[in-house]
């Protein structure tokens, strides 16, 4: 076992006077899904995209591989592969579009994207639409798609924000289905995403932010732990709830 990503010590934000996060210090081991979770406002989006390069640390860094973005750009990209909350497509491209010009840029086998794409294509029922161009798609297709695109790159590092929203049940359990094969496989999987119950099932640790610092990290024992919460079906939610109700443990925000 060895972290694909470290965060160390990471304080950021859109103003240097007024960081939203406040020196942040985890790592996502291969074969492992990191339960990234909070309120929203807790800074979670902005830890991503710190994480993704689009915004610049003001103390500490983050490695992917061993890596910065700064060292290596092309490595650390290369690397990882993000999903988004809202679809971001190419309405002008077809589904299989997409997916060859994620293929390209993965440098992804020819041998081996035939056959990735058609099983996603499959798994995500998609193959009826494999001509269709993005915009004529639902927004629930859009999704799929970003996930295909994604899954197809086989990357090391799975960025995931919100990936339930849009999807429909089959869906959802393609991408869940498939997050576990590829934790099997060895990558590593940072999502973040409200619905609780399926986190709780399926991630291995979690990270509970509030107000841009994190209040605990670790098992699904070691949150309840902090929260006083018994371990069980449901406690993730109970745990979350007691850490974070009224401001958190510090009390009300004033």
């Amino acid at each position: 076992m060895h972290p694909v990503l470290e965060v160390k010590g990471l304080t950021g934000g859109y103003s240097q006077r007024r960081p939203v996060l406040h020196e942040l210090s985890f790592t996502v081991n291969a074969g492992h899904i990191v339960g990234l979770i909070g309120l929203n406002g807790a800074g979670k989006s902005t830890a991503i995209k710190h994480i993704l390069g689009l915004m610049h640390p003001h103390r500490g860094e983050i490695r992917v591989l061993g890596h910065t973005l700064a060292e290596n750009p092309e490595q650390y990209r290369g690397s990882l592969a993000f999903v988004p909350e809202t679809p971001l497509l190419f309405d002008e491209l077809t589904v299989e579009e997409h997916l060859r010009l994620t293929g390209m840029a993965y440098d992804v086998p020819e041998e081996s994207y035939t056959r990735r794409s058609g099983q996603l294509m499959d798994e995500f029922y998609m193959t009826g639409k494999r001509k269709a161009f993005a915009a004529h798609l639902s927004k629930g297709m859009r999704q799929k798609v970003m996930i295909m695109n994604a899954l197809l790159a086989r990357p090391a590092l799975y960025v995931i924000d919100e990936p339930f929203l849009g999807l429909d049940p089959l869906g959802i359990r393609s991408l869940l289905d498939k997050l576990a094969e590829v934790r099997e496989e060895g990558s590593a999987v940072f999502m973040s995403s409200h619905i609780l119950s399926t986190v709780e099932t399926y991630c291995d640790r979690f990270i509970v932010l509030h107000q841009g610092s994190i209040l605990v990290q670790g098992t699904l024992e070691d949150v309840c732990a902090k929260a006083g919460v018994r371990t069980g079906s449901g406690s993730l939610e109970e745990a979350f709830y007691r850490l974070t109700a009224n401001g958190g443990p510090h009390g009300p925000v004033g």
